[in-house]
């Protein structure tokens, strides 16, 4: 754990934070009720974060409007950049995961890392406040600001860019299920070629997932 917070940049006083911070709900499943997992964390986080990446943004770049915002926020907070944080801090080394979980590589796996970046974040605010957490939040994700005021790449329009190519294709987006609470939904996508599955993805709105799952299909077809 000494390692973790030395990346972060944070000496927790209440370690327990970090620790329930760090327990999947798989974890805390199978220590029948001794554990409790990080989902109200990751809660908690996911607000934390949105608030200071727009209390940032609308703070430094009072030109924007109210749509520019909400895309470079959207980018910054999105889980492709929370897996990044995650893969910066080495994240998976230190989960706490169930047996199954561990067995599936959980450790690697996006939604998990994202989540448990949302937790660390709100453990770090609970022990610390704002100011602790809003270091973090610059040092690791509005550090890379200047990405994101560029547009993001979208894949949906370079896939049908690559499909157009040839005449006559159809390109649709399935729905293939969700999961998760309100709060804290997760979509998943399936994208297909003349009804040919080319590409699937997930992320936590419709759109997201259609992003994740345009961009497999582009790499699937070598775009």
């Amino acid at each position: 754990m000494k390692s973790l917070e030395e990346k972060l940049g944070y000496d927790f006083r209440d370690r327990a934070l970090l620790e329930n911070a760090l327990t999947h709900s798989s974890r805390a499943n199978e220590s029948r009720g001794a554990l409790q997992s990080n989902e109200r964390l990751e809660f908690l986080g996911d607000s934390i974060l949105g608030m200071i990446v727009a209390d940032h943004l609308y703070r430094n770049h009072p030109d924007l409007p109210e749509g520019d915002l909400t895309r470079i926020r959207a980018a910054l907070v999105c889980e492709e950049s929370l897996v990044e944080v995650a893969r910066a801090l080495h994240l998976g080394e230190y989960l706490r995961l169930g047996k199954g979980e561990e067995a599936g590589g959980g450790r690697n796996r996006p939604s998990i890392q994202a989540d448990a970046v949302e937790a660390v974040l709100a453990a770090v605010y609970l022990d610390g406040g704002i100011g602790s957490a809003r270091k973090i939040v610059q040092r690791y994700i509005l550090n890379r600001e200047a990405a994101g005021l560029a547009k993001p790449h979208d894949y949906k329009t370079a896939l049908q860019e690559l499909v157009q190519r040839e005449s006559g294709q159809v390109l649709q987006y399935h729905l293939t299920g969700e999961e998760g609470p309100d709060h804290d939904k997760r979509f998943f996508v399936e994208v297909t070629l003349n009804g040919a599955p080319i590409g699937a993805g997930q992320g936590r709105s419709k759109k997201e997932a259609e992003q994740m799952a345009a961009q497999a299909a582009i790499e699937k077809l070598g775009g």
